[in-house]
């Protein structure tokens, strides 16, 4: 039976007098591609705070590699949303600068070898000294991600990485990011609430409901990868089944930004 990297035990979060979480309990599995889906506003990138110990749970248990959150940070990186370059760094000292913060007495010989290997490995060997202003977004988000394999991280939390970016580069970065977590064996938690992300991605789904947030349905994805929805049975059934579950929880999207990938195809 495969270990538990991260535990979530009936975990309870409230603030003020709102409930965000009531007796949340799943697992992430070691070497899994999880993903988080819900609507928006329930409390997705809650859970990935909770993991990283930037919020602590008001009940409950929780459990990164066997220890409290806050003893297992160094085996966690994030990729936001956001790149969060710094300006005034080219890629690769952007890639250097998260073993900095990191490793107080790797030699920067190292580092830098290091970013250059992981700048190679996400498709950027040819535009390590380019500044983040000289990068798409793409590629930017390319150097977040090298940036966080640099950190040896035994977990990665991605917080809807890609989703401000067009849509044939979201494509090509989630077929990018598979092929690096199948090289790397890393643990991936990705929070999305696009459907179709979650499929193509997930080895499972975690399907979060409306605040007060509790899991409403955990969905295995066996289809073999690289994944077609529109030519694999299996997956339209799992999409048409999560658009219904959707539909009651945010009735008003369900024609909107859950729909947008099918309307370009």
């Amino acid at each position: 039976m495969t270990a538990s990297a991260i535990t979530f035990r009936d975990v309870g979060v409230s603030f003020a007098s709102e409930t965000i979480y009531d007796d949340l309990t799943f697992d992430v599995r070691e070497g899994e591609f999880l993903c988080i889906l819900g609507p928006s506003g329930c409390g997705k990138s809650t859970s990935l705070r909770i993991m990283g110990d930037l919020l602590g749970a008001t009940s409950g248990e929780v459990a990164v590699d066997g220890r409290p959150p806050g003893e297992a940070w160094r085996d966690l990186a994030y990729i936001f949303q956001s790149p969060r370059l710094v300006p005034w760094r080219d890629a690769i000292g952007n890639v250097v600068l998260g073993m900095e913060l990191r490793f107080e007495r790797m030699a920067k010989s190292e580092m830098r070898a290091r970013a250059r290997e992981l700048l190679a490995l996400v498709g950027l060997a040819a535009d390590m000294e380019k500044f983040p202003t000289m990068l798409s977004g793409g590629e930017r988000q390319r150097v977040a991600i090298a940036r966080a394999l640099s950190v040896e991280p035994k977990i990665i939390l991605m917080d809807e990485p890609f989703s401000a970016l067009d849509l044939n580069t979201r494509r090509r970065l989630r077929a990018e990011i598979i092929s690096i977590w199948q090289a790397t064996g890393k643990t991936i938690v990705f929070v999305t609430h696009d459907i179709d992300e979650a499929l193509v991605l997930a080895d499972r789904i975690v399907l979060l409901s409306n605040k007060p947030t509790r899991i409403l349905e955990t969905i295995e994805i066996r289809e073999t990868r690289p994944r077609n929805i529109d030519t694999a049975a299996t997956l339209k059934a799992h999409r048409a089944h999560l658009h219904e579950l959707f539909r009651t929880l945010e009735p008003e999207a369900v024609e909107g930004n859950l729909t947008t990938e099918e309307a370009h195809a």
